[in-house]
């Protein structure tokens, strides 16, 4: 299957805001958060804890509005619209954190909180496209592709981070100005990649126009519900997500912090985080290719188990080399869970009210991320050891892995025999 200027257009989307994604949400902000916390008499363990709510806080007010966003963005042009308007907000407030002064750590995380809700917010209205650019069998390609070149673009991102980095910012910026640096630099990325999306991708599958388009995307959440309700194996696959992407995404964010408190230092973090992205970018097509050649289903099912098994490590999260090892497994499966995940559930969707569909498949998604970060930062400060908290999540998996495996597999029909 050769990929269209369309299909490449959509992928490098990923690539685009890997920036923000790598050294924003996951290696710089928390590193220069935790710093400046502590500089303010905050623990380690309490910091941990302040980002774990913060997180939880951003993608709680994006699962508000993930439904309702979706479903205005099943009318004709409103997608591209609509994620054009969250990039931009994305890409200004990750320019704001630059500007704010050393000592503001609450204004801080209120600057990244908007920043999130542009990231994530855009990120549903680009996953919805994926029906737009690629047929049901083209899915588990496109959407890994997705994933992987988006990691690749991490790397080249981050590495541009670490030259800064190592380098001491050519010998003219101290450690606060670095970090600061980096954050202008992630939505420059993000600027110059968004462009291909914005040019060459169109939305395909759109309902009849309404005069009144946001009153009718708020009445008609509430038949995004009962659609819901009528497609059981559109239900029960979002009940599972819910749980086991709440791990992966946990996972993510609080990483950097769980290293520091057990005693990484930053420059090594960065070089980790450098080599997971490495590894997810040939993994994550990977698991294209073998859902391809297996089934999605069992694709989704390996990379749950991955997951539990690091969460169970974790209560051993001792030294630099457990944390590597941790690391290494997590990008062997990350990108590529979250890849067959959003085809899997774009084969089971009715394509004319994709973005809908897609609100819920968000609202899941990041509500559930609202709860492991909570659980993470709770049982941190009851018990003192973020590892623990770390472990913590593996019920969440364990229970997403249960329910998933009792799905009646996809039978290669058409779309009504599929919500049966």
């Amino acid at each position: 299957m050769k990929i269209t200027k369309e299909q490449w257009s959509w992928i490098f989307y990923d690539w685009a805001n890997s920036g923000y994604a790598i050294i924003v949400t996951t290696a710089v902000l928390p590193v220069y958060f935790k710093s400046i916390a502590q500089g303010n008499g905050i623990s380690n363990a309490g910091s941990t804890a302040i980002w774990g709510y913060a997180n939880s806080f951003g993608t709680l007010l994006v699962s508000l509005l993930a439904p309702f966003l979706g479903a205005m963005a099943d009318y004709p042009h409103f997608k591209k619209r609509l994620l054009n308007l969250f990039c931009w907000l994305a890409m200004i407030m990750t320019v704001g954190l630059a500007l704010v002064p050393a000592q503001q750590w609450q204004l801080l995380l209120v600057i990244y909180t908007l920043s999130n809700i542009g990231f994530s917010a855009s990120n549903l209205f680009y996953d919805s496209f994926l029906i737009d650019v690629a047929s049901d069998e083209e899915m588990n390609k496109i959407s890994t592709h997705g994933y992987g070149y988006g990691y690749l673009g991490g790397v080249i991102s981050f590495a541009l981070f670490l030259i800064l980095q190592l380098t001491g910012g050519f010998g003219m910026l101290d450690g606060a100005g670095i970090a600061r640096s980096s954050f202008v630099l992630s939505a420059i990325w993000w600027l110059i990649f968004w462009i291909p999306i914005n040019k060459n991708v169109h939305q395909k599958y759109s309902l009849k126009p309404e005069s009144t388009p946001i009153v009718d995307g708020i009445r008609r959440v509430f038949a995004t519900i009962h659609h819901i309700k009528q497609y059981k194996k559109v239900a029960w696959f979002l009940v599972a997500y819910f749980f086991y992407i709440d791990g992966v995404d946990t996972i993510f964010t609080m990483a950097t912090a769980i290293g520091m408190d057990i005693g990484i230092k930053t420059n090594e973090l960065m070089i980790i985080m450098l080599v997971v992205q490495l590894i997810a970018f040939p993994f994550s097509i990977f698991f294209g290719w073998l859902a391809d050649k297996t089934s999605t289903r069992k694709g989704i099912i390996l990379g749950i188990m991955v997951y539990f098994i690091i969460c169970l490590y974790a209560l051993n999260l001792k030294t630099s080399r457990d944390f590597w090892i941790l690391a290494i497994l997590d990008g062997t499966s990350q990108g590529g869970l979250q890849a067959l995940s959003r085809s899997y559930f774009g084969k089971i969707i009715p394509k004319d009210s994709g973005s809908e569909f897609y609100g819920f498949y968000n609202i899941l998604g990041k509500f559930s991320a609202v709860m492991g970060p909570f659980i993470v930062a709770v049982v941190t400060q009851m018990t003192g050891r973020s590892t623990i908290g770390a472990a913590s999540l593996s019920g969440l998996f364990l229970i997403g892995l249960l329910i998933f495996i009792f799905l009646p597999k996809l039978s290669g029909q058409n779309q009504d025999n599929l919500a049966a």
